[in-house]
């Protein structure tokens, strides 16, 4: 667990993680469910694979990725040489909590005729027993590559792969794991704020469920629902993801308004990710200062896990198919 930062009171703390930005040669990574403090101060603001793949391609001898454990891994899957640091080792998700590499493990024995597609929002220990890593933005894309004929295990977001099933016509089994903020929408709310602004499209993360994600003009990843507000007509976007997001739609479009889905009450602060709120400024410094807690990855399994990434990136790009797949 985490440290609570104590004695901090008389430090500015924004001009301190610059120094150590600068002394550590490190750079910081910033999710978009991330506070917008923590998102104004960070190299990257972006989804989880995008900043890793940037930090990766950066001379920083330290990443800070302020975010949740198990992108702070994929970050630590695709630098080794680098430190990584998360400022809050307690900053988990609830899909990865979803499943245990264990259970994953026997469920994939019980299959041996499936592949295994897994969301990248599991750990590091279920990437590598998986075939092939998607995320909401490569999902569809790696999906239409793989023959109708290919079972395959989806895992462990059965809201995504539910929706996958649907927009493909498939049958993927589905590993029954949700994201507490998504799945905390109110259909009932959501009508009633369609209501009150019936000319604003609603956007949604296919983490959703389908009765949230059966009423949007938009289903996509974070990235992809940013760019569809930047790119939609109209003043008024409902937003069915972590409200957090909203900070880079009005730093990008001032003059729109961006309204968060709502909760079951109408106003609740449900639909806020608790594992993305324990990251802190403080916290983000004192790991800047003392390079803890820090992400390490046994050698073997981080390069069992590195098969699943590079499988996806290789199917997104177009370089291989699912012919090329397969475990021994």
């Amino acid at each position: 667990m985490t440290a609570q930062p104590t004695n901090l009171s008389g430090l500015d703390l924004r001009a301190e993680i610059d120094r150590l930005r600068k002394e550590r040669k490190a750079v910081i990574l910033a999710h978009y469910y991330q506070k917008p403090e923590i998102q104004d101060l960070a190299d990257f603001v972006g989804d989880s694979l995008e900043l890793s793949r940037k930090a990766a391609a950066t001379d920083a001898e330290v990443i800070a990725f302020c975010g949740v454990k198990f992108m702070a891994e994929t970050a630590k899957i695709l630098s080794p040489e680098k430190i990584v640091v998360l400022p809050d080792l307690d900053a988990g998700c609830s899909l990865e909590d979803s499943c245990p590499p264990d259970q994953f493990a026997a469920f994939r024995a019980q299959h041996p005729d499936h592949i295994a597609l897994t969301y990248i929002n599991c750990s590091t220990e279920v990437k590598a027993l998986s075939d092939v890593i998607v995320t909401s933005s490569s999902a569809e894309t790696i999906l239409a590559k793989i023959p109708p004929e290919q079972k395959i295990i989806f895992g462990p977001d059965r809201h995504l792969g539910g929706y996958l099933n649907r927009k493909f016509g498939r049958d993927m089994l589905l590993w029954p794991g949700v994201c507490i903020v998504h799945e905390a929408f109110s259909e009932t709310e959501l009508l009633k704020l369609k209501a009150q602004h019936p000319d604003a499209p609603i956007a949604a993360h296919p983490e959703c469920p389908a009765h949230i994600v059966d009423h949007a003009d938009y289903v996509g990843s974070t990235s992809g629902i940013l760019n569809y507000a930047k790119a939609t007509d109209g003043d008024t976007l409902i937003v069915a993801t972590e409200p957090h997001i909203i900070h880079q739609m009005e730093l990008a479009m001032p003059g729109k308004t961006f309204i968060g889905a709502p909760g079951a009450d109408g106003n609740c602060n449900c639909n806020i990710c608790p594992y993305m709120a324990l990251n802190t400024l403080e916290k983000l410094y004192l790991a800047l200062r003392d390079l803890t807690p820090r992400i390490e990855i046994e050698e073997g399994l981080r390069l069992e896990a590195k098969k699943s990434l590079d499988a996806m990136l290789a199917m997104a790009s177009g370089t291989v198919g699912q012919g090329d797949l397969g475990r021994p």
